[in-house]
């Protein structure tokens, strides 16, 4: 299998895509939150119970950071109590196949390995 690389050595040095990217998704609890709304729009309550460990003050941060960098929208609906749904944008759908990648390495490693 053949590896490539698309960016120069030179140009990793002066700004590395990766590291900018796992700025913004290698945050602890970061990966997963977009995991879990890969599946459609969740709830906060929702995606607490899934993100075990996760404390709603973490969970707030994280979600707030995503839709800083576009990653997650927060849809509130004028109800009583009010509905407040996140769901990712087109820029985080973005990023399944990465998400499936990581997926079929764990599963070939986990499994395989």
């Amino acid at each position: 299998m053949e590896i490539v690389v698309r960016n120069s050595e030179t140009e990793c040095r002066n700004v590395c895509y990766v590291e900018k990217t796992l700025d913004v998704i290698g945050g602890k609890w970061t990966f997963l939150i977009i995991r879990d709304l890969l599946f459609g729009p969740k709830r906060f309550g929702e995606l607490l119970k899934s993100l075990t460990g996760v404390s709603p003050k973490t969970l707030s941060l994280r979600l707030k950071e995503l839709e800083q960098h576009d990653i997650v929208k927060r849809a509130v609906f004028p109800e009583i109590p009010p509905h407040v749904e996140y769901s990712l944008t087109d820029k985080g759908k973005e990023l399944a196949p990465i998400f499936n990648e990581m997926r079929n390495w764990g599963f070939k490693w986990y499994f395989e390995g």
